[in-house]
């Protein structure tokens, strides 16, 4: 839920997101991941955006894992592979306090090679900052503030004057999703209006694919099991190009 509350403000507030990393408002574009190689790795919050002039890799973080690093040198390798002339700024940013080292660690290391990436602890980050950008509004809650709950409800008056009404609603929504990370329901339902969030274009998005990956998980219990391909399509309503994609994931987790 919360990496794909990160996935779409960064997908349809990019502007504000290149206002806060790369310091100008520049309309970027959505960057598939299999655009920088023909064998795409499984990535969890990956969100890659382009402008003519340069490439922005995010990873969003609940909590840190050690394959991240390692990620972020291999993309970048990719995007030089695609453009060598272009430069690509990655940034992890990390949305939970943590006392984790890793949420540190700015730099991945093996022989003779080391690659440097940027990382941003939210919970270190001005909440006020935030509340200037509209896609960002939904990140003040977890950022450097006195009272967690003041600032989400700072983040709701911010919101209520947009003028958009579907903007509105999707805000609101990332908004309660992510304090929910530090925040208990009943304050935040008690500030934000659920019925809205429930209406919103996010939320909906979100309980979809809550939806289909409980469906991908019910068709890979059933891979396991020696179903017959046909019979999981008829039983799922997944296509057979889906399955077949689960079969390789789940005949590569077996070699590995």
């Amino acid at each position: 839920m919360f990496d794909d509350t990160c996935r779409f403000l960064a997908e349809h507030f990019s502007a504000d997101f290149a206002s806060w990393l790369l310091g100008e408002p520049v309309t970027m574009t959505e960057l598939k991941p299999s655009e920088l190689s023909l064998d795409p790795i499984r990535t969890d919050v990956l969100i890659l955006l382009q402008s003519a002039a340069a490439f922005l890799h995010l990873e969003f973080q609940t909590l840190p894992k050690a394959k991240v690093p390692f990620r972020m040198l291999d993309y970048r390798v990719r995007g030089y592979r695609k453009d060598p002339t272009k430069p690509m700024r990655q940034v992890v940013i990390y949305l939970k306090q943590t006392t984790s080292e890793r949420v540190y660690q700015t730099s991945f290391e093996m022989e003779n090679t080391r690659h440097e990436f940027e990382v941003v602890r939210i919970w270190e980050q001005p909440a006020s900052l935030f509340l200037q950008y509209p896609g960002l509004i939904p990140f003040a809650a977890l950022g450097q503030s006195a009272d967690a709950e003041e600032t989400l409800r700072q983040a709701a008056q911010r919101i209520d004057q947009i003028a958009d009404s579907e903007a509105q609603a999707n805000l609101i929504a990332a908004s309660g999703i992510l304090a929910g990370l530090k925040l208990e329901d009943e304050v935040v339902y008690r500030i934000l209006r659920r019925d809205i969030m429930q209406e919103s274009t996010v939320y909906r998005s979100i309980q979809r694919e809550a939806e289909q990956e409980k469906t991908r998980a019910i068709a890979l219990n059933l891979l396991r099991e020696g179903v017959s391909i046909e019979t999981i399509v008829r039983s799922t309503g997944l296509l057979i190009e889906e399955l077949q994609q689960l079969q390789q994931q789940l005949n590569g987790s077996a070699q590995s």
